[in-house]
């Protein structure tokens, strides 16, 4: 029984790695009509999914019914889907098809200009549509560094990490030494990514609102603003069903820049909303955004080192 669960996640990481290199080649329309196959039954099977990702639009939209919730539901579980389905082609197809894939790019010029004006530019990249495809685009157009945990399943890191350096991308871990990283990559006037809607641990981030509800939300971008005057950009890759991608880069809400964490972690909430506002649907809902409380806070002896909005 000792080596049974090593020997199980050995096998489902083989599995999951043979499934992305057999789908690296494979035509987005293919991607996506298999999408349209799968993500129904995910949401009809899978119970933590479907449980989370209505109760998070329940509370994100609760003036819509339930029918529409429901509709939206099966729609962002079938993007979940796609998104998987497609992370051998981000890692692994062939670049060409990868960068001709990206049919359109909406406000490069933010990312331009603040290189031209001697700024490194920090991109806010939610969970939503393809973001792998989003670091493929940017590792290869701009000097990039962005935090790297690795996977639960061990096996997959070096697949990992080769897909999303293979364009020249810098991986730093998610500790101090990546911090710093990050900080001398913005001094170089580079890109660094962000992801703004993971629960940070404990201590390293401060409630605020979330479509109107309170979130654990991550202070690390005031730390690096106020350290290196960089412009803050919100990046996605929205998928075009089954023809391609459309990345978008929005002018971040002008909160981040404050030096006060709980109004820039707001802003920072503000730009994941702005971004979702493109396509619900296309949102990974099924993430615990609201899994830490203040509630739960308060019964923590370091109470005093988290700040409610």
């Amino acid at each position: 029984m000792a080596g049974g669960e090593p020997r199980s996640r050995a096998f489902q990481a083989r599995a999951i790695a043979l499934m992305w290199r057999s789908l690296a080649g494979r035509r987005l329309s293919t991607l996506w009509r298999l999408a349209r196959l799968i993500g129904p039954l995910v949401e009809r099977l899978s119970r933590r999914e479907r449980q989370v990702t209505r109760a998070n639009l329940a509370e994100v939209y609760p003036s819509r019914s339930p029918a529409e919730r429901s509709q939206l539901s099966r729609q962002s579980l079938t993007h979940s889907t796609a998104t998987m389905l497609e992370l051998g082609f981000a890692w692994m197809g062939e670049p060409g098809r990868v960068e001709t894939s990206i049919l359109e790019v909406h406000g490069r010029e933010l990312l331009d200009e603040a290189r031209a004006e001697g700024r490194g530019v920090i991109v806010l990249a939610p969970h939503f549509g393809n973001w792998e495809v989003l670091n493929f685009w940017l590792s290869g157009h701009f000097p990039f560094t962005a935090m790297y945990e690795p996977p639960k399943l061990a096996q997959l890191d070096p697949i990992i990490r080769k897909g999303r350096e293979r364009r020249g991308a810098s991986l730093v871990p998610t500790n101090p030494r990546g911090v710093a990283a990050l900080l001398k990559a913005l001094k170089r006037t580079e890109a660094v990514g962000i992801l703004p809607d993971q629960v940070p641990s404990w201590g390293s981030g401060v409630f605020a609102p979330f479509y109107g509800r309170l979130a654990y939300t991550a202070t690390l971008l005031p730390k690096l603003v106020a350290r290196t005057e960089a412009r803050v950009v919100t990046g996605v890759a929205l998928r075009l069903p089954g023809r391609g991608f459309a990345i978008h880069f929005l002018a971040a809400d002008t909160r981040v820049y404050v030096a006060d964490e709980v109004t820039s972690a707001s802003g920072v909430n503000a730009c994941v909303e702005a971004a979702i506002a493109l396509d619900p649907a296309q949102y990974q809902w099924e993430y615990k955004r609201y899994r830490k409380t203040p509630e739960e806070a308060e019964g923590r002896p370091d109470f005093k080192r988290f700040r409610i909005y």
